[in-house]
Order: structure tokens, then sequence, then C-alpha cells
């Protein structure tokens, strides 16, 4: 891992004038949560331009007020490294680009403790990943959900971490998955722009919630293939939310087939389900592009469609 500590700056911009501290620099610093923004600013890890440390994540930001933000090298891994048998699609000094299996959750969390994307990272890359996730997340600058398979961009120097961060802040990624949904479109292509948020009624879901509540979330989607009671489409996101293409997707009666939260299937693909032992959302990750954070070269990959999918196809054909 990273030694020492990173130095970030920035400037509070016009928009944040008068927000909470932890807001502004979370706002201005995408590769740092707020949560974690909060902690480094009680801890007394953030100075503002005139050397004053400050301690208080509630005191009031000002438009233009430069700050420094010390992020400390992560302590040593309580991570177990793994042998798991990554998919390397690219790799350099600074990053990686995995292609992960449904099945494989990102980072450890209550409940999955090993057998993650990060533990098999720090066995691969023998500990060369960004510190700027934390202990608990090295090197991770976005996540899929565990049951959705696909490409997914690691880093591992802190610099290629923000500068992939930024592309992801401002949009500029190109996430292109393949869905199996349920019914067909009636029209061959449409976007969705709805706010997403934790739903109030249940916090493990995510749910549409009107303007001035979530984040905005915009998602493009185009017919690729009428199938049986169901159809392949490809959905290109704009922002990358949690559950966006799931949510989304369901929002205009086409669920995921196979999604086990946000779906539901019509009877006859409900059978081939059931025949075929497909218990995740059918959603893969097919293409990811970006600039390469250091060199500015256009990188993009594309993954062929996992095996399970595949076959699912193949059963809803027409």
């Amino acid at each position: 891992m990273c030694r020492g500590v990173s130095i970030l700056e920035t400037v509070i911009g016009a928009d944040a004038e008068g927000w909470r501290l932890d807001r502004a620099l979370a706002a201005a610093l995408p590769t740092l949560s707020r949560e974690r923004i909060k902690a480094l600013i009680s801890s007394g890890q953030v100075r503002r331009g005139d050397g004053l440390t400050l301690r208080d994540p509630a005191i009031k930001a000002r438009a233009g007020q430069s700050f420094a933000v010390e992020v400390p090298a992560p302590r040593p891994a309580h991570n177990e490294a793994q042998d798991l048998g990554l998919t390397v699609v690219y790799e350099d000094d600074h990053l990686i680009v995995i292609d992960k299996p449904a099945g494989m959750v990102v980072h450890p969390a209550a409940g999955n403790p090993d057998g993650t994307l990060v533990n098999a990272l720090l066995h691969h890359c023998a500990g060369n990943l960004s510190g700027i996730g934390g202990v608990a997340r090295p090197g991770i600058v976005h996540r899929i959900d565990k049951d959705t398979s696909g490409l997914l961009v690691a880093a591992k120097t802190d610099r290629a971490h923000e500068g992939l961060a930024r592309q992801f802040a401002d949009h500029s990624i190109d996430r292109r998955y393949q869905a199996i949904v349920a019914g067909r479109p009636t029209s061959g292509d449409g976007t969705i722009d709805a706010n997403l948020a934790r739903s109030d009624a249940n916090r493990k879901k995510v749910a549409i919630v009107g303007t001035g509540r979530g984040k905005r979330a915009v998602t493009h989607w185009r017919l690729e293939r009428p199938l049986r009671d169901s159809a392949l489409v490809e959905c290109r996101l704009e922002t990358g939310r949690t559950h966006q293409v799931r949510v989304h997707m369901a929002s205009i009666g086409h669920p995921l087939l196979g999604d086990p939260v946000y779906g539901r299937s019509r009877p006859g693909t409900r059978d081939v389900l059931k025949r075929l032992g497909f218990e995740r959302q059918a959603l893969h990750a097919a293409r990811l592009g970006f600039r390469h954070p250091i060199d500015s070269r256009s990188l993009s990959f594309d993954s062929r469609m996992p095996d399970d999918m595949q076959e699912l196809l193949s059963a809803l054909a027409v």
C-alpha cells in the first residue's frame, strides 16, 4: 500500500457557499466519502489555507476558501490476501481492470468478511493498491452489485484513484450494461431521468424520489433483441448510483429477470428461470471506457456475456 500521507488540496466552489464543511469537501473531493471526510476533520487532518486546523465538520464553508486534507496511508490491511483467480482484462503500474464473476462481493462488509474482490486484489497486486479508500476498500474506485457480472476498474496509486474518481464524478466514464428484462418495450430506446435514494420503507432497497431528494440518476436504454415475454436491452449509465439499472428499468415496467428485490416475471419466463436455476438479476457490465488517469490515453474494454446469461438468452429466443 502507499506509504506516508497523501495531501489533497481543493478550493470551495461558489455553489457550496454556506454548506457544512464535510459536505462541501465531499463534493470537491469525489475520491473521499462524506463520512471519511467527517472523520478526517474530527481527527485534525484538515487545514484551511491560512494554516488553521479545523475539527468541526459542521462549520460553514465559504466560497473561495482553500483546504488541505491529509489522508493517512492505510494501516496494514486486516483483510486477508486470497488467491481467488481473478480475470484480469488490463493492468499497468497505475490501475487494473477486472472482469468480475457474478456472486463475488466487491469489498468486505458485514456478512462477507472475505472472498471479496478486495481480498483477491490484495493477493494479485501484492499490496500495491491506492489507500484513498481506507483499510476496508483499498483500490476501490467504484463497485457493481454482488450478483452482477462484468467490468470494474481498481486503482493501484492514489494519483490514479483521484483521476478515475474525477471521471466518475463528471460522468465521462462509458459504462454499458446488458440486461434481460421482463416484457417487451414498445419503443426502441428511451431515457430514464429519476432521482434515487434509500427507500424509507426498506433501507436495503433503493427507490425513486422526487426532485430535491436523493441523487440524480440517468439511464439511457436501447432495445437490442426482443425475446419471449422479455427483451435484451443495453443500458448506458450517465450516472452510476446504487441499483440504478435495476430500479430504473423496474420503474418503466421492465424489471430485470431474476432480480430478487425489484423483479417480477411473467409465468413463461418464471418457468424458464426455475428450469435453468437462474437466481440472480440478469445484468452484466459489458463495457467500460475511460481516459487513463496518468497519460490520458483513451481505454475501452468489452466483456463477453457470461454463460448463465447466454443460456437464459437462448432459452427465451423467439
